[in-house]
């Protein structure tokens, strides 16, 4: 099952390039994790709630496709996709686009949720997001 598509828009900021004047390619996994942290506000988990209640979501994988570079002041958006891979592992599907649509970063993100630092698995009410297709 797969949850509605979410997308932020944010602009680079000086400090987040590096000496060759471009986006450090560290800082785009951090854009790309707020973008997450954003779409599961939008289907209603709140990951700083999670943690507080034992369940804790982690990345098992990443895989970052670099295409062109950003610049400071740059303004991009950031889309996500998130669907369930499975009884314990999720996916995040993302983009990030300059704002004329130039493709800067494609990437996939596989996680789990720990349950109590614990076993990996969904715990029902997250899946239930999923089954409602939020």
């Amino acid at each position: 099952m797969s949850v509605l598509p979410t997308q932020i828009n944010l602009e680079v900021r000086d400090y987040e390039c590096d000496l060759q004047g471009i986006v450090n390619n560290a800082v785009y996994l951090n854009y790309l994790e707020h973008a997450r942290h954003k779409q599961l506000q939008a289907i209603g988990l709140d990951f700083a709630g999670l943690h507080d209640g034992g369940l804790d979501l982690v990345v098992t994988r990443s895989e970052v496709d670099y295409l062109a570079p950003l610049k400071s002041g740059d303004q991009f958006r950031v889309e996500s996709r998130v669907s369930l891979l499975g009884r314990v592992r999720f996916e995040f599907l993302q983009q990030i686009l300059r704002a004329d649509g130039l493709p800067i970063v494609k990437a996939r993100i596989v996680g789990t949720c720990l349950v109590k630092n614990s076993r990996p698995g969904i715990p029902a009410p997250i899946c239930k997001l999923f089954d409602a297709g939020v």
